[in-house]
């Protein structure tokens, strides 16, 4: 296996039969994705379509067990209202490919950061119904009983709110490991973390949080304005729901934003701020009285997973002009926060 051609066919055909999955050759496969991210491979067998998905070839430490944690959020998902791919089948015999993989039947949609067709591309009234979807699909997820991911996830839960701000705090700093880094030259972290550990919501909901929901992870149907599938379940978990909403929000198409990516910039018909809350706020059921420090988290949270990248950077681990965009993204995400918490109430 190689870049360019990052599955083994062989071996995964005949883990395939060994599953009963399909017979006979597999046809039109089709590489996603790869390099440094994980591998995804499109394919067909008897007439049926499939998504192989695996780590990248040069393994990250916990790669094997992302592939683990995103095959068992999606067979948790399975017979839920939640639009996501079905889990085929998945493998953590490593010797069969030398690493955990999954099987998911492929889906059907665009994603809107890369590809907007007709007739959405035209129609303010399409774009703000897929808004409006995006919140739906997010409401549904906060309506799985999270008890399907196992006691173990619902226990480790049992502190999330208390301990998000030095949890995060603590991956800012160890990124001080990666030589030539001068930060955190983000201005706004620390406030921003005393005024989160400052107001923490007095009652929160256990629910399954997708962890990076924003329009790169949705797939929308080509014949109406609704999402086809929720992908990417990797940083699935136990959590408040509302922390989707919050990152949604926090990475919500802005032509004037630089944390603003691809095609879904110029989404001009999608609904206000104010209007997706209130939808989701009526579709999951929720009181949306705190909202505003879900969305501060995902700012403050996303900030520092964005300024890694800038710090492997700085020390020669990653292309130094997109460490660099990242770092500006990051301190957007702070600007963003900071609005948030001035508007709300005072940083103590």
């Amino acid at each position: 296996m190689n870049d360019r051609d990052p599955v083994d066919v062989a071996a995964l055909t005949s883990w395939l039969d060994r599953q009963g999955i399909g017979t006979g050759p597999l046809t039109d496969v089709v590489t996603l994705t790869g390099g440094t991210q994980n591998i995804l491979v499109r394919f067909s067998r008897a007439g049926a379509d499939y998504v192989f998905r695996r780590p990248p070839l040069h393994k990250r430490s916990n790669s094997d067990e992302t592939m683990r944690r995103e095959a068992r959020m999606l067979a948790a998902l399975a017979g839920s209202d939640v639009p996501h791919p079905r889990l085929v089948a998945s493998c953590e015999d490593q010797d069969v490919m030398g690493c955990t993989f999954f099987v998911m039947e492929a889906v059907d949609g665009f994603t809107a950061t890369t590809e907007v067709p007709e007739p959405h591309a035209s129609s303010p009234e399409l774009q703000h119904a897929m808004g409006l979807s995006m919140v739906d699909a997010a409401a549904a997820l906060s309506r799985v009983d999270p008890s399907v991911l196992g006691d173990t996830a619902l226990a480790r839960a049992d502190d999330w709110i208390d301990r998000q701000v030095g949890r995060w705090r603590r991956q800012l700093d160890s990124y001080h490991e990666q030589d030539g880094w001068p930060g955190p030259e983000l201005d706004g972290i620390d406030e921003i973390g005393t005024w989160l550990d400052a107001h923490r919501p007095a009652q929160w909901r256990k629910g399954i949080i997708h962890g990076d929901y924003h329009f790169g992870n949705v797939m929308f149907h080509r014949d109406r304005p609704s999402v086809s599938a929720v992908v990417d379940w990797e940083l699935g978990t136990v959590g408040d729901p509302l922390l989707d909403l919050g990152h949604l929000l926090a990475t919500w198409p802005n032509r004037n934003e630089s944390r603003t990516v691809g095609l879904a910039r110029h989404l001009d018909g999608l609904p206000s701020r104010a209007e997706l809350i209130a939808h989701y706020g009526r579709a999951a059921g929720r009181d949306m009285t705190d909202f505003d420090w879900y969305q501060v988290l995902a700012c403050y949270r996303l900030a520092i997973i964005l300024e890694g990248t800038h710090a492997r950077a700085c020390a020669g681990k990653a292309d130094a002009a997109l460490g660099q965009r990242f770092h500006g993204v990051s301190q957007s995400l702070l600007d963003q926060a900071l609005v948030l918490v001035q508007t709300s109430t005072s940083i103590v």
